[in-house]
């Protein structure tokens, strides 16, 4: 079972390399666009990760080693923006910062001066935006970094005459690398694979070029070419990853843990990091979902034309995360016999989506003359396929997490009661990671609901979700009505973010 999980990663990068190397296409295309777009690629993701890795790791270092107003509503509220998609971030600074906007008419006649910048819609305020919607990547893994430290190193930095920043740049931060790396290493393979906000803000990427290769020129060669670096830059991002990784084990991380005792600040330094911790949620989710908010004022929307896309929504989400995490649990009970499986479904989550689904055209036009069925149907298993390969490594995170406190022993007595494996698996594995099933659901789920290129590829006709939807309308300028599916996803996905950042941010090791 393990192996047919990793087969299902593993085909659509399979299709990839093969549509890229055999057939004939536009080729003029790639040959003219990709050095250009990967360049463009290679720009964004560096400025986003730098910036994420600074503003993400402030805001951790805050809330995990300081008390100060609002520190324990901050711990788990500034992961709050993975909720908001960041296309709909996009549409809402584009609208708020544009030339002719509102705000900066407002400033040019009244105050008598602008803002420093020509447009938001270039590489910069892309960067800005998808900075804003990925910096909760690095502070969760920060976050989390900094509360499994050993008390004794920080208490050993101050008796040597350390500071709290000189505590974090000599001794925490050393010992947080491998969280960083890991932080940094998702929000770049984020803004690699990120369509509808790079492509509403005019920043021509290679998902935008691979988009455009299949939807414009109906080219599966140029757009399986467009995907050849995205595949190398993801493979190059895991191992970077692992590499920081490998061999990062401390002492304080096995001996018998200890709480740090957050250090007050007070006066000007607490409330400094009160307003810092508040501009960054403000910036990240409240003045975007309010100015889509406020833009709905006396609009209309086509209640009929949202509901269906509502439930075709939930129907992908809720059946993409299904078996996304039955494909999961059965990699991660095979893990023991089959390790490079887990590997390669790592590989599949540093994959953009819109690669995927360039790998699985291939397969589908042979699916397509060997089965007799409906299109649709065909079509929407494709998508669940791509859904799968892309966030199998969510869920099996969350699941290999839960499966690690089974020990050998209980296996062996369910062995030994006449248990086949398989038996025992369902008998002692699935009720002790119920609650971790439970986790990668959801964690996959919301993804499913803001996933863009992968739909917009594969979708059947006349078949559109909310994100397709608000894409829609925001291509067609009529950012109003691009408001109303964006807040839906908003408002389908904010519950269970709350709930899982929440419960991360309670989380103490040894509890």
């Amino acid at each position: 079972m393990a192996a047919l999980a990793a087969f299902i990663v593993l085909l659509p990068l399979a299709g990839v390399v093969l549509a890229a190397l055999g057939g004939s296409g536009t080729a003029d295309i790639a040959a003219r666009d990709l050095a250009r777009y990967a360049l463009t690629s290679a720009w964004l993701a560096l400025l986003v990760g730098c910036a994420t890795a600074v503003i993400g790791t402030l805001a951790a270092w805050l809330v995990a080693m300081h008390r100060f107003p609002g520190r324990s509503f901050f711990a788990w509220a500034l992961a709050l923006p993975l909720a908001v998609p960041a296309f709909a971030m996009a549409y809402s600074y584009a609208d708020l910062l544009d030339v002719a906007g509102p705000l900066r008419i407002f400033m040019r006649a009244e105050l008598g001066f602008d803002m420093p910048f020509s447009t938001i819609r270039s590489v910069g305020g892309a960067a800005f935006i998808l900075t804003l919607a990925f910096y909760p990547y690095v502070f969760l893994a920060m976050r989390a970094a900094f509360l499994n430290q050993s008390a004794a190193a920080l208490e050993a930095a101050a008796m040597l005459g350390c500071n709290g920043w000189q505590a974090l740049r000599r001794v925490a931060l050393p010992m947080a690398r491998p969280a960083l790396a890991a932080g940094v290493a998702l929000a770049m393979m984020e803004v690699l694979a990120d369509f509808g906000a790079v492509r509403f803000l005019s920043v021509q990427t290679l998902t935008t070029g691979i988009v455009r290769a299949w939807t414009v020129y109906g080219s599966t060669v140029s757009a399986a070419r467009f995907a050849l670096p995205l595949l190398a830059a993801a493979a190059l991002l895991l191992w970077l990853e692992r590499s920081a990784r490998k061999g990062r084990s401390h002492d304080g991380a096995r001996a018998r843990w200890r709480e740090i005792e957050p250090q007050a600040l007070t006066g000007w330094r607490g409330w400094s990091a009160s307003l810092f911790c508040a501009v960054l949620l403000t910036a990240g989710l409240l003045l975007p979902v309010g100015w889509l908010a406020s833009n709905m004022l006396g609009l209309s929307p086509d209640w009929a034309r949202l509901l269906q896309a509502l439930r075709h929504s939930l129907l992908l989400a809720g059946s993409g995360a299904a078996l996304t995490v039955l494909l999961a649990t059965l990699l991660a009970l095979g893990t023991r016999r089959l390790p490079v499986a887990a590997r390669l479904a790592s590989l599949g989550y540093a994959t953009p989506g819109a690669v995927m689904a360039i790998g699985l055209l291939a397969p589908a036009g042979l699916v397509w003359s060997m089965v007799q069925g409906s299109g649709v149907a065909i079509a929407i298993a494709l998508l669940l396929l791509a859904y799968a390969a892309r966030l199998m490594a969510a869920a099996l995170e969350p699941i290999d997490a839960g499966l690690a406190r089974v020990s050998p022993s209980m296996m062996q007595a369910a062995r030994t009661l006449g248990r086949t494996e398989m038996q025992a698996a369902v008998a002692v594995d699935l009720p002790i990671v119920r609650g971790t099933l439970l986790t990668a659901g959801l964690i996959v789920f919301v993804d499913i609901l803001k996933e863009l290129p992968a739909t917009l590829i594969l979708r059947p006709f006349n078949f559109d979700t909310l994100a397709v939807l608000a894409h829609q309308y925001a291509s067609d300028e009529r950012l109003p009505q691009a408001g109303p599916p964006s807040l839906m996803i908003l408002a389908v996905s904010l519950p269970t973010v709350i709930w899982l950042t929440r419960r991360i941010a309670q989380a103490r090791p040894g509890h």
